[in-house]
């Protein structure tokens, strides 16, 4: 496994992290979350459409351009929008449990679509992310004995989520790998953005709300992608997915150091078996690349 790959994954996974930072104070700025959307992938398609045109990097092959639209329809209306979906009927801590059932979305179609090879390893790891994203996210309702919300609709928005997420993976993997980040997204951002374009009641925003709508974008979007993409043409579909899953490790680090909050008994216990199966991932890669180099 090349280790920049690694890298650039954990980098994704970082700027991912601090979504909840921008999404707080701009629905403070009384701006709703799907609107956050619309303008998070809009004003990140500026970016790419900037960075895609100085590389020389816009053209396309007409015959790909069904897969980069199927792309941002799935991968940004249906993922952003069934992503809010969720957390609006079942919440945020349980929201976040569904999106990250992506892993193990991600390891069943790799072995389909991929056909990378299913190991004990991974699927170890994939349950170990799992149970440490339920940890963090839920732990605080099961200590205390609160009930959690189980409204079908919610429960359903949030595993198509998990499936949507997924598909980054997969759609990077499988069709995309030829283009470059920005061709990709010079496409699929807008088209996905336009169809979110019709649910949204635009509320008139502050400069600040501006500025942080922008940053959001530029860290969150035109940033992370291109570090992810940059580290999935250097690792396997279900690997990345799994380091990526250091997401909610992030944002808890971010959330106590800006805001105070504190993790539970089970949250500490999440954290260490998302890090743990990210240095498992690590150290497995390694060992198959120096595998692989002895048998060269």
């Amino acid at each position: 496994m090349d280790i920049r790959g690694l890298i650039y994954v954990l980098i994704a996974a970082i700027m991912w992290g601090i979504i909840g930072i921008f999404a707080k104070e701009v629905l403070a700025e009384g701006i709703t979350a799907l609107e956050i959307a619309f303008w998070r992938a809009s004003l990140a398609w500026i970016m790419f459409v900037i960075h895609a045109c100085i590389k020389k990097q816009v053209k396309t092959q007409p015959s790909d351009l069904p897969f980069l639209f199927a792309f941002g329809f799935i991968c940004v209306t249906m993922f952003y929008g069934s992503y809010q979906l969720a957390i609006r009927d079942v919440g945020m801590a349980l929201a976040a449990v569904l999106l990250y059932t992506a892993p193990a979305w991600v390891a069943f179609l790799s072995w389909i679509v991929l056909k990378e090879k299913m190991t004990t390893i991974k699927m170890l790891c994939v349950v170990m992310t799992i149970t440490g994203v339920i940890c963090i996210s839920l732990g605080p309702k099961l200590l205390s004995g609160n009930s959690i919300s189980l409204n079908l609709f919610g429960l359903a928005a949030g595993l198509v989520s998990g499936f949507t997420y997924a598909l980054y993976y997969i759609f990077g993997k499988k069709y995309l790998h030829r283009y470059a980040t920005p061709t990709i997204f010079v496409y699929a951002l807008p088209f996905g953005a336009a169809l979110l374009f019709p649910f949204i009641d635009f509320q008139p925003k502050s400069p600040y709300a501006w500025f942080m709508l922008t940053a959001m974008a530029a860290v969150t979007s035109y940033g992370a992608f291109s570090f992810y993409y940059a580290g999935l043409k250097r690792m396997d579909a279900t690997r990345a997915s799994i380091v990526a899953t250091f997401e909610p490790v992030v944002a808890a680090i971010f959330a106590f150091l800006l805001f105070g909050e504190t993790f539970s008994i089970m949250g500490y216990a999440g954290s260490s078996l998302i890090i743990a199966a990210v240095l498992i991932v690590v150290l497995s890669g390694t060992k198959a690349s120096r595998a692989n180099t002895g048998n060269q």
